[in-house]
């Protein structure tokens, strides 16, 4: 690297991939080929964000212990396709949700799952890029995180509304409030409008 007239020491990596530089990106994703190849193996459905990988699955309420077991294996082999690679996987960040309806929930295994020596239980919800998936995919806790965020914000420019003219405040409820209600709108698809109005007036009255 250059800067001005000085110039940096040249290193020799014989691993890893620099931060910053123009084939990072693709260096990253030739680390990460065989890890989709592996969970391809598997019968399994990989999706990738920048170092988030998620591995996808489906079958009938009745055999989902052999589902279980399928992803554990798929999992293992996963991780130690990345520590060939000299990839350190993150168990502690690792999630395990089943998706069902509230009907089928009970029919589910709860047994936990064993990712590299630690045990993952399965979770009523994650976060997914700022969203919030629930077991049901009813979206609830989405709905919670979103008025949550939008009254916070909403409290903090009533704070300031006397003192900033009202050009200033409606950009701001654009960037601070309107943002979050766009952001992700799409997974509200398909819902029922009743459950969209009944939730959104239990977390206003909240």
């Amino acid at each position: 690297m250059r800067r001005g007239p000085n110039k940096s020491s040249v290193t020799y990596l014989v691993c890893g991939v620099p931060q910053g530089s123009v084939l990072g990106p693709i260096l990253f994703v030739l680390y990460m080929v065989n890890v989709l190849r592996v969970i391809d193996k598997y019968g399994l459905s990989p999706h990738m964000f920048a170092d988030d990988t998620q591995v996808y699955g489906f079958c009938r309420s009745t055999p989902a212990t052999a589902l279980t077991a399928n992803i554990t294996d798929c999992v293992e082999a996963a991780t130690s396709c990345m520590r060939s690679n000299r990839l350190q996987p993150n168990p502690d960040k690792t999630e395990f949700l089943w998706c069902a309806t509230a009907r089928r929930q009970h029919q589910l295994p709860t047994s936990p799952l064993l990712i590299d020596g630690c045990s993952i239980t399965p979770v009523q919800s994650v976060r997914d890029l700022s969203i919030y998936v629930d077991c049901d995919l009813l979206m609830r806790m989405h709905f919670q995180f979103t008025v949550s965020r939008c009254f916070a914000a909403l409290g903090q420019l009533h704070q300031i509304r006397r003192s900033a003219p009202s050009a200033t405040l409606q950009m701001l409820v654009f960037a601070l409030v309107h943002s979050w209600l766009d952001y992700g709108n799409g997974m509200l698809v398909g819902l029922l409008a009743y459950l969209m109005r009944r939730q959104s007036n239990q977390w206003s009255l909240q």
